[in-house]
């Protein structure tokens, strides 16, 4: 079809959308359009079904719900972690429900960053989510080393985006291990993951990645192409809930490797209750654990994994990606003159699932969008993020999405606001 700016082409895609029907399993407000799913995603009927599930498990069986019932919570992150790993391409012993991301990355950091002789740096980018950096120049105190000359931070050429020749240029004798975003999260870039581990194995270093903006929205071939490790969150594309547990995922080449935060979740299931104060970690991704499982906060996502499993992450990555190009075209189409600027990778395999529309005004365009119903996100200093999600967004959504930020931009409603985030952004 020949893309058009008007409803009626929206229609159109909706009708002949094979995931249309999925909308309907997500509770969506009236009037109100969501485009902050790759913030938080929106709750689900079967999220919340899972949730008053494990509830009723716990009135009924008290202690015993460990062991009993329809999901019995002993066993019950190892098999959220096997359903997690077709998402990120990886064997289901390789993956892991646990943590949240920045306890993930101290722990796969601790685990996996041994400086020795000259290899004493890490590499990230200048443009990585706060966090990250945050654990990882923690990390490299607690080794003694100065986060200023040891933490390399590889630059943007334009801003916006990492240049996969820079990181790789960088890779020297020096360098211990590599952390990287697989999705940038301001400007939605995705990162050359294969070539980049081909090019950092090739030197020796170990290398992770964040996956917390791709996974739910990309498919990736983690086990394939060699990825140490990875961590990521579940509240954003994976519709799990705030707060919700995290996941990891170790290569099972490092299958026995000592964890370097341990914890009794990470022993052996058949050994755990021994008491014993020797530890016999489980020989898969299992043994990253530390503490006990958030049973009520991992819930959730027994409820969105199965929409994924029927959902198909091949189809939802070719709708993330139609519907983000759809949105870009309504964006040159109806948006020109207004001061606008797209500010993601225009190509398809260079771009995750949101757009970054870029304006000096943006904190106040986004406050003037919620006064009109529209749920986008603010990244300082003037990115708007808008994700159409795959799964619960339509096209007619986006197209009246456009339509209420241009008459904004045409009556000049955003000046009333002031031009600063709120607490939260």
């Amino acid at each position: 079809m020949t893309f058009q700016a008007t409803e009626a082409y929206a229609k159109e895609l909706d009708q002949r959308d094979p995931l249309a029907s999925f909308r309907e399993e997500f509770y969506i407000q009236p009037g109100t359009i969501y485009m902050d799913g790759n913030s938080l995603g929106l709750c689900s009927k079967r999220a919340e079904a899972a949730v008053l599930e494990l509830l009723e498990s716990w009135k009924r069986y008290g202690i015993d719900g460990w062991t009993e019932g329809k999901y019995p919570w002993f066993y019950l992150s190892e098999e959220l972690g096997a359903k997690m790993a077709p998402l990120i391409g990886a064997k289901p012993e390789e993956v892991i429900a646990t943590g949240s991301t920045t306890v993930n990355i101290h722990q796969l950091v601790s685990t996996f960053y041994r400086p020795e002789g000259r290899k004493t740096k890490i590499m990230a980018d200048e443009l990585n989510f706060p966090t990250d950096i945050y654990a990882l120049k923690s990390q490299l105190r607690l080794h003694g080393y100065d986060p200023d000359t040891h933490l390399i931070r590889i630059k943007s050429r334009d801003g916006r985006t990492i240049d996969e020749s820079d990181i790789i240029q960088a890779m020297d004798e020096d360098v211990a291990l590599i952390l990287l975003p697989t999705v940038l999260y301001r400007s939605g870039q995705l990162l050359d993951i294969e070539r980049l581990t081909k090019e950092a194995h090739q030197r020796g270093i170990i290398i992770g990645f964040d996956a917390c903006h791709s996974i739910g929205s990309v498919p990736h071939r983690f086990s394939e192409w060699g990825v140490d490790f990875a961590v990521w969150c579940t509240y954003k594309y994976l519709n799990s809930g705030p707060g919700s547990v995290a996941g990891l995922y170790v290569n099972e080449k490092h299958f026995g490797t000592t964890p370097g935060l341990a914890g009794w979740f990470g022993s052996r299931k058949d050994k755990q209750f021994d008491m014993d104060h020797e530890m016999e970690h489980a020989d898969t991704a299992g043994a990253y654990q530390m503490g006990t499982p958030h049973v009520l906060s991992v819930a959730p996502l027994i409820g969105s994994l199965e929409i994924f499993r029927e959902a198909g992450m091949d189809r939802i990555r070719e709708k993330s990606l139609a519907i983000t190009r759809y949105l870009m075209q309504l964006i040159e189409s109806e948006l020109r003159g207004f001061g606008f600027a797209i500010g993601n990778p225009m190509e398809d395999h260079r771009r995750g699932g949101h757009v970054c529309l870029e304006h000096e005004e943006a904190a106040r365009i986004c406050k003037a969008l919620k006064e009109q119903r529209v749920i986008p996100d603010f990244r300082a200093p003037n990115v708007i993020r808008l994700a159409p999600v795959a799964l619960y967004t339509s096209y007619q959504e986006v197209w009246e999405m456009v339509q209420r930020l241009k008459m904004i931009m045409t009556e000049q409603t955003y000046k009333k606001f002031k031009n600063e985030r709120g607490v939260v952004a």
